[in-house]
């Protein structure tokens, strides 16, 4: 499927990953000065190696996205790294995040309740967006009415991956959300209620509870890496799924085959494309060597390509076995949210699965990739299926 950018200039990147991995898997943009690595061992190399490939951001503005990452997981090294994940790990441990699935299966049956009898929907706007959003929001105690504002912001936010300078609409919506957590915040440190935010409020790491940096920084990753990834995994996934024949009708016949089939589209349409780092020191990546302070680029969607790794790469093989893939990272940065974005893809995509004989990619359906180059996903995807 070749994606389209409302100019109508191509987005599909795996042609490009190719010829990068063949030509240059280790290349310097002289330009912006930053570093890109494009095969699997080097990518899994700059995930895991934290102490030499750095996930601390660069200068602050407290007015933007930096004042929201700064101190959050993601931006984080040892030992705070650790300190900081330990707080929330036990939200998201197999046993904490099955609890969730009954909550999960009705929130998806009610979705599909209001669209079953039409015969056709935009998937994402009727499932795949919802979802998450309402998963996140009710584990972080967000207000219902504020779903909506929580999906723009997060839409802004991965827009900002895009070259170029910022918008008044970035700028703005990082201040909006950075009001908006800090007054929750507030909030619940007054009232203290049975959510994720009231939870770290009272956590304490070596005596000392966290910072509201660090709370806030929390609260700006959850947004974005609870609903944005798995939205566009279950985007990827039923747009993977109509794709290569026969293969609704397989997984209808063998569901217990749908869990690997995930992990195809996790490889296949990996819903995050590439992550960020430094160089803590001087260093090489294959033969070229690279500068302490470097910016880098680690390209996880060509990584999950790489002819290296995995065979026949370019095909979607919902029985490939093994599938080592990096779509959630490597070592210590490993998606902490895996488990909850595994569950609530199989319950939505079982469902659809069940509930929606014939389902098809509408005829004449025009898909646009969302502005990221770090999430991949469509942002509209029509589709039909078969009514009684």
């Amino acid at each position: 499927m070749d994606f389209v950018r409302s100019d109508g200039a191509s987005l599909d990147p795996f042609p490009h990953y190719d010829r990068m991995r063949e030509s240059a898997p280790v290349f310097h943009d002289e330009q912006s000065g930053s570093w890109h690595v494009f095969r699997y061992d080097d990518v899994q190399r700059v995930l895991s190696e934290h102490g030499t490939f750095s996930s601390k951001m660069g200068g602050d503005d407290p007015s933007e996205t930096g004042q929201l990452f700064a101190a959050s997981l993601i931006t984080a090294d040892p030992p705070r790294h650790r300190q900081l994940r330990s707080l929330v790990t036990q939200a998201f441990t197999p046993k904490a995040v099955e609890a969730l699935a009954p909550r999960i299966s009705a929130l998806t049956d009610e979705l599909l309740d209001g669209i079953a009898s039409k015969g056709s929907a935009d998937l994402i706007d009727e499932l795949a967006y919802p979802l998450p959003v309402i998963v996140i929001a009710e584990l972080m105690g967000v207000p219902a009415a504020d779903r909506d504002r929580f999906k723009h912001w997060s839409d802004v936010i991965v827009s900002q991956t895009q070259a170029g300078p910022r918008t008044a609409d970035h700028s703005s919506t990082n201040r909006e959300m950075t009001e908006y957590f800090l007054a929750l915040i507030e909030h619940r440190r007054r009232q203290p209620g049975n959510d994720l935010i009231s939870n770290l409020l009272m956590a304490e790491i070596e005596g000392q509870r966290l910072s509201v940096a660090e709370l806030l920084g929390f609260c700006s990753l959850l947004l974005v890496a609870g609903n944005e990834t798995t939205t566009n995994l279950i985007g990827n996934a039923v747009l993977s799924f109509t794709e290569a024949p026969g293969t609704m009708e397989r997984l209808r016949a063998e569901p217990a085959l749908l869990p690997q089939a995930i992990e195809e589209v996790l490889r296949y349409r990996s819903p995050v494309q590439s992550m960020y780092r430094v160089t803590a020191a001087d260093t090489a990546v294959g033969d070229v060597r690279i500068p302490a302070g470097a910016p880098l680029v680690a390209w996880i969607g060509s990584a999950n390509r790489d002819e290296r790794q995995f065979r026949d790469p370019g095909q979607f093989d919902i029985g490939r076995t093994p599938n080592r893939h990096l779509a959630f990272g490597h070592g210590i940065h490993f998606c902490l949210g895996a488990p909850l974005a595994r569950l609530e893809a199989r319950i939505a995509l079982q469902a659809v699965l069940d509930r929606f004989p014939g389902l098809a990619l509408s005829p004449g359906a025009h898909l646009e990739r969302m502005d990221s180059t770090i999430v991949y996903g469509v942002k509209e995807l029509p589709v039909s299926w078969t009514t009684p």
